[in-house]
């Protein structure tokens, strides 16, 4: 799996869609519900589900972001699974404060 700025991803068991913001340092394993993720062109496998403990989903216009690997990703499509690397959570990005305007 080839994780290049602006190539697109989608989970292998549910709804959710992602973009490649920043590729990892290194070679890594993006997944979601516990499986890794698929080109946006291919078609999802047929029969496989959410993997039990990987199911805290993802919300749609998040940037989720990985500080071992440097990895970060936008969601496009909101779904059911957890987004990992190597089995690994990440978390969504806080927004950054925007200073006060006196």
């Amino acid at each position: 799996m080839e994780l290049k700025p602006g190539s697109r991803w989608k989970s292998a068991v549910c709804d959710t869609e992602v973009v490649v913001v920043r590729p990892p340092k290194s070679e890594a394993s993006l997944e979601c519900g516990g499986y890794p993720v698929i080109a946006h062109a291919e078609a999802r496998p047929d029969g496989k589900t959410i993997a039990e403990g990987f199911t805290d989903g993802s919300q749609a216009g998040k940037r989720y972001a990985d500080e071992e690997t440097g990895m970060e990703v936008l969601c496009t499509k909101t779904g059911q699974g957890t987004l990992t690397i190597g089995g690994r959570p990440i978390g969504a990005k806080e927004a950054k404060k925007l200073p006060a305007s006196d």
